[in-house]
């Protein structure tokens, strides 16, 4: 068994930047890609990075320009740096690892963009 170990989430004023980490630790070596998703109040979760190699990232339309996805699968970390932020990306952030025996999620760590 395994987990994902989530960390840098808090409070920012618009317009301010965070970085989250993840980090997957125990007996998991069959990753192929690592991302973030978010759950806002009231709203689904909806996939917002994801990272397979340096070439191949995905960045929703939302974040894209704002925030960048950068990992190693095989160091199994993957880190969001998101800049310019705003309210509506408040929300929690949940750590993903797409693994060949199926998903493997962290418990998640609150962003909240606030004046």
């Amino acid at each position: 068994q395994g987990q994902l170990l989530e960390s840098g989430g808090g409070l920012v004023q618009p317009g301010g930047s965070l970085k989250l980490s993840c980090a997957a630790s125990g007996s998991i070596f069959d990753i192929y890609a690592m991302g973030w998703y978010r759950q806002a109040p009231g709203k689904q979760r909806e996939l917002v990075a994801r990272f397979r190699s340096g070439s191949d990232t995905y960045l929703s339309a939302s974040v894209k320009g704002r925030f960048t996805i950068a990992g190693d699968i095989v160091k199994r970390t993957v880190n969001l740096q998101m800049n310019s932020l705003k309210p509506e990306d408040t929300a929690v952030y949940l750590c993903n690892a797409a693994r060949i025996g199926g998903s493997l999620w962290g418990q998640g760590t609150q962003v909240t963009v606030s004046s």
